[in-house]
């Protein structure tokens, strides 16, 4: 029997929920996908159990999650676990990889050092416009990879950027940062379409924020114009 991949189980897996995140504002439903023989632990968010946003008005934000995926892959950032979209037994939704950190990282520490990953964790935040990127929302494991979830609130056409993530504030990119940028914005241009999640309007914003962040050459800044850190901060 052909071995099931991770693609295919979260696109056509059996999924059965098994628990809720009870400290999410949306539901947030712990998950098990079974194909075959293969099994694997998901989070599941339907669309039908999501709360509006005022600040949101358009789209969902099962959409804006996928498409912080899709940025994360073209531009080769791979700081968000595999994504699809599907329906489940609530509907429509976002499903996603469950992953499972390093319980022995202090979190509360760990998001303050200079971890080259929680640089390009800030970096990608940057480019999705990321208005929530919590401590709690960073997920190390114990293998050194990092990954980021709840990237439900980002894609604002206005700047909303507001990260735990500010260490590195103003300083230069690297050209292996540059290179990521130039690379990924063909990536956008040519190759990646988003229009199915975002609007033209979100859209359009993307390509001008990372111009912009090409063009300065620099990471972003916290503006004075809004509080530059999510509340609460994990």
């Amino acid at each position: 029997m052909a071995t099931v991949d991770k693609f295919q189980l979260l696109m056509d897996g059996d999924l059965s929920v098994t628990g809720r995140l009870v400290d999410a504002s949306n539901a947030t439903l712990y998950a098990t996908l079974h194909l075959a023989s293969e099994t694997l632990t998901c989070i599941y968010k339907p669309i039908a159990g999501e709360r509006p946003l005022w600040d949101f008005p358009d789209g969902n934000l099962a959409h804006r999650e996928y498409a912080a995926y899709l940025v994360s892959e073209a531009f080769e950032f791979n700081l968000v676990p595999m994504t699809v979209l599907r329906d489940g037994p609530y509907g429509f939704g976002m499903v996603q990889e469950w992953i499972s950190i390093d319980e022995e990282i202090e979190l509360a520490e760990f998001f303050l050092t200079d971890n080259p990953l929680l640089r390009s964790m800030a970096l990608f935040d940057a480019v999705i416009n990321n208005t929530d990127r919590k401590i709690g929302h960073l997920l190390p494991m114990k293998n050194g990879q990092l990954y980021g979830c709840d990237h439900g609130v980002t894609f604002h056409v206005e700047d909303k950027l507001r990260t735990v993530l500010w260490q590195w504030s103003g300083m230069p990119l690297t050209t292996y940062e540059q290179e990521l940028l130039q690379n990924g914005r063909r990536v956008l241009e040519q190759e990646l379409d988003l229009t199915a999640y975002l609007t033209v309007e979100e859209i359009s914003a993307l390509h001008m924020r990372i111009g912009r962040l090409i063009e300065s050459g620099s990471m972003p800044t916290p503006s004075t114009e809004w509080p530059a850190v999510p509340w609460p901060a994990f």
